[in-house]
């Protein structure tokens, strides 16, 4: 049944709903249990430890935080130096999409023109040989970590040799590598991946399980491997806001999510849901702006199309392709219905 007062079929974003309704019924069953605060329960420490064991690794730090951009903040602003540097795509998240967050707690953004919504190593390893190779490479901003986002805002995900590639020239010129996580489940479940968790948690510096776009309320899971970043983390969180008096919000959510692969199983019915779309569009002749394995998918309408479309569902725009058509993005969620997409599909057919 449509809810009151939303005529609109969403398909812009993939935050759109609430939680799993087993997320709401485990908030309600320990409404009144008295836990000490600040992460420091055991709701936390149970989700924390399904965290490890998932990554398969015992010596992972484990923080729960609110959202992405706060987690970006918190992660660069503890990892880089005064002086430093983050390297991302000009796609980036925290290059487009978190009002100069990053630059706000004193630190430069340095972007790479992306491919395909991607960092490639050896764009990164060229960006610091040219820091170092200029006399006067002590003036500038130096590059200190590198981030990336799998999947990327344009829904692509990263392969274990483009990772290991971006490791090899993190260790050669010392930087630390960030993954973003916010899609990570809609990346993991992709029918073109070939990264797991435990490849991510011995590759990665830090990298983080997001939980808001999947199936939670609101949280991501930070995951630190790098011994460096560990010490004093909790500082980093409590000063840039993110320690939660009533933490346990959040580790009763990544449980709920984690404990029996609820956060996977979440995370294929929208890839599923988005690959009937993509298959669905190119039988019928549309083109894509970008080839994505993920939820979010990038056709291209004519204008006047997008307009009726736009009657009755909700995209987010992309960009304008030529003088008669524009790429929008459509986004299923966790908790898409299939009767939407069949809707959706039927109607874009129809012109």
């Amino acid at each position: 049944m449509r809810r009151a007062g939303y005529c609109l079929i969403r398909f812009n974003c993939d935050y759109g709903e609430g939680a799993h309704p087993r997320i709401l019924e485990r908030l309600q069953e320990t409404n009144y249990v008295q836990t000490p605060g600040y992460g420091e329960d055991e709701y936390c420490r149970e989700a924390a430890d399904i965290i490890r064991r998932l990554c398969e690794r015992d010596d992972l730090a484990v923080h729960f935080l609110m959202g992405g951009t706060q987690a970006n903040l918190t992660v660069l602003s503890a990892a880089l130096r005064p002086w430093q540097g983050v390297v991302s795509t000009d796609a980036g998240h925290i290059a487009v999409h978190e009002t100069g967050s990053i630059e706000a707690c004193g630190h430069k953004v340095l972007c790479i023109p992306h491919e395909n919504g991607k960092l490639r190593a050896e764009a990164v390893a060229e960006l610091c040989r040219a820091h170092y190779a200029d006399a006067s490479f002590e003036h500038m901003v130096q590059p200190g970590a590198v981030y990336v986002s799998s999947p990327s805002e344009l829904g692509t995900i990263y392969s274990r040799g483009e990772l290991t590639a971006l490791r090899k020239v993190c260790d050669e010129y010392g930087l630390l590598l960030f993954l973003d996580g916010a899609r990570l489940g809609y990346g993991l479940v992709s029918p073109e991946n070939d990264v797991t968790l435990p490849f991510l948690a011995e590759t990665a510096d830090v990298f983080y399980i997001g939980g808001t776009k999947q199936g939670a309320l609101f949280g991501e899971a930070v995951v630190i491997r790098n011994e460096t970043l560990k010490r004093d983390f909790r500082y980093q969180i409590k000063q840039r806001g993110g320690m939660l008096a009533k933490g346990r919000l959040l580790g009763i959510q990544f449980a709920e999510l984690l404990r029996d692969g609820l956060y996977f199983e979440l995370s294929r019915h929208a890839v599923t849901l988005a690959m009937k779309i993509k298959a669905a569009l190119t039988e019928a002749g549309y083109a894509f702006y970008i080839d994505s394995p993920t939820n979010q998918q990038f056709p291209i309408f004519p204008d006047e199309q997008l307009a009726r479309l736009g009657e009755k569902y909700a995209f987010s725009y992309q960009c304008r392709v030529d003088e008669a058509r524009s790429a929008v993005r459509i986004c299923t969620s966790w908790a898409t219905r299939a009767e939407d997409v069949d809707r959706l599909i039927s109607d874009i057919r129809r012109g």
